[in-house]
């Protein structure tokens, strides 16, 4: 549909539901952290760093927060040891939900999440009660005035990519397998940039295999738990099978 990107789409419907930037700089910041700890400060040699320096950056963090972030995950500033998990659940309708986070307390996060579901119409799930219904992939958007199909398929097949969806008139969605994320992006970037394109976003994340499109009264209560969970403090990402629509985020 000219106009309506679904990519785009969820990604404002969280700066929505993120709404103060200090949360999403938070957000950013422990997963910096949790980066740097696992795999080093040098973004050159920590994909995962470096990925998520690209998206603080993309998210107009400031370069002092970003460099205190890697510190405090090397060790050299005293900063807090987060723990990662993947938790998974239903919504109104039906609708699957897995939520990561990272915190600093699972006896604390854990009872939070139930509760938001619980009050919001939903259940939290045993581990792979849904997981089966999503496949994990790196996705990259890639935006450009003058962008092309066969432009962006050549940049994108070549440097590895498993498949290319066109999300609006000037995006287009590149996905990869989780193992080739970061070579396909690192490959990706100069050539994007040599065109004029701009990568507006790139991360792993869970894509459902299907969806599901609720109408009135249940899709925006399904849209409320979902927003719910992104404000939590311990949630860094909020994946479902719903569909969103403009009726829904308008």
């Amino acid at each position: 549909m000219a106009g309506h990107s679904k990519w785009k789409n969820i990604q404002h419907r969280k700066g929505a539901a993120d709404a103060k930037r200090g949360a999403v700089f938070t957000k950013l910041a422990k997963e910096i952290m949790v980066a740097a700890k696992l795999g080093g400060g040098d973004e050159n040699a920590n994909p995962r760093l470096r990925t998520a320096v690209i998206k603080a950056r993309q998210n107009s963090m400031p370069k002092d927060n970003i460099e205190r972030a890697v510190k405090k995950g090397t060790g050299e500033l005293e900063g807090v040891t987060y723990e990662e998990g993947v938790y998974e659940g239903y919504g109104p309708g039906g609708i699957a939900i897995m939520v990561e986070v990272l915190t600093d307390k699972k006896s604390r996060t854990v009872p939070e999440l139930k509760s938001l579901f619980k009050t919001n119409g939903g259940t939290m799930a045993e581990a792979n009660a849904v997981a089966y219904l999503f496949d994990k992939k790196g996705l990259i958007l890639v935006e450009g005035e003058n962008i092309t199909e066969d432009a962006i398929m050549e940049i994108a097949l070549e440097a590895g990519a498993e498949d290319i969806e066109k999300d609006d008139e000037k995006v287009f969605a590149v996905k990869t397998a989780v193992n080739d994320f970061h070579a396909v992006l690192g490959a990706m970037e100069p050539q994007c940039t040599a065109k004029g394109f701009k990568i507006i976003e790139s991360s792993l994340r869970y894509i459902p295999q299907t969806t599901i499109t609720l109408e009135g009264e249940k899709g925006k209560e399904a849209l409320e738990l979902i927003q719910a969970l992104e404000d939590n403090d311990d949630v860094q990402n909020v994946y479902s099978n719903l569909e969103i629509t403009d009726n829904l985020v308008e």
